[in-house]
């Protein structure tokens, strides 16, 4: 028999508006804390020095983080032109500065070549891995780093702001995007060379910063409001996937790992199955000629 797990059974999603300074880890460990849940994850890093929307997930939720790992993301930066840094924001060295300074309408010149489907090479103080070692590892502990360029997609990126030392925009990403690389890049498209001095996460997903809550509010209302107040469903980064609803018996069957016939005409694909409110299980949808088999992929104790 395992071990019973310590502390309460939580299960949903929490937007909370990162402070500056604080890692997503210590974040998680705060929203801990505070729960006393169970199990607590995040849904995508957020660097030290940037702000903004970090998706907690609670309990059964940590199941769904993979989908909201792939959301779209919107971010508001600060681009400060005439000094490169090594960490291409403004935690690094300078490296190299410049006295060029690009004019406004030369940086909405530029900006439709950063947008769709482009290639940057991410930083080398960042997560990616080098064989099997985080690439910011290796370049704190002073050896070579070598990153491959990706493509990344960039669905809209505008100008919100410029003053003729820093340029204010606002960027619409996918997956693996990296703002500290667009703004580097950008400045060498324009002649010059800058760094992200202010990063702010916007938007996750459905998440935006009116849904949003900041530690000290976690705090308070952890403490004087039962969760169901406000604590959001599992369900809410599943929203965009296609639901079928079950019997409370196919769901049975279900939470048990059974594959489960069904005749309602459905397409290949992942599922998210139903009863009532209830999430039961996200399913892959297997077509056969005598119609569809339900393959729970995700089974959720809800």
């Amino acid at each position: 028999m395992g071990r019973k797990r310590k502390g309460i059974k939580l299960d949903g999603w929490l937007a909370i508006d990162k402070p500056l300074a604080m890692g997503s880890t210590q974040v998680v460990g705060k929203c801990r804390w505070l729960t006393k849940a169970q199990k607590v994850g995040h849904g995508g890093t957020l660097d030290p020095l940037a702000t903004g929307i970090l998706p907690i997930a609670f309990g059964e939720a940590t199941k769904t983080i993979p989908f909201i790992m792939d959301a779209r993301k919107t971010y508001d930066f600060t681009v400060t032109f005439g000094e490169a840094r090594a960490t291409d924001d403004a935690e690094g060295a300078v490296t190299a500065t410049s006295d060029n300074r690009p004019m406004q309408d030369d940086i909405l010149t530029a900006l439709p070549d950063f947008i769709g489907r482009i290639t940057q090479t991410p930083p080398i103080y960042s997560a990616v891995k080098i064989d099997g070692r985080r690439a910011y590892d290796l370049a704190r502990a002073g050896e070579e780093v070598t990153i491959k360029s990706r493509e990344v997609d960039v669905y809209g990126l505008e100008l919100l702001s410029f003053d003729g030392e820093q340029a204010m925009l606002r960027v619409h990403c996918g997956k693996g995007t990296y703002v500290r690389s667009l703004a580097r890049d950008l400045a060498v498209k324009l002649g010059t060379v800058g760094y992200v001095s202010a990063l702010r996460r916007t938007r996750v997903g459905p998440f935006d910063l009116t849904m949003s809550i900041s530690l000290e509010k976690l705090e308070d209302i952890s403490h004087s409001a039962p969760p169901e107040e406000w604590i959001l469903p599992v369900v809410t980064v599943l929203d965009d996937i296609l639901a079928l609803a079950v019997t409370e018996e196919e769901a049975r069957l279900l939470s048990h790992g059974q594959r489960l016939a069904v005749s309602d005409p459905l397409a290949a694909g992942i599922i998210r199955v139903m009863t009532g409110k209830r999430l039961v299980a996200l399913c892959d949808v297997e077509i056969t000629p005598a119609g569809s088999i339900l393959k729970p992929v995700r089974v959720f104790n809800i």
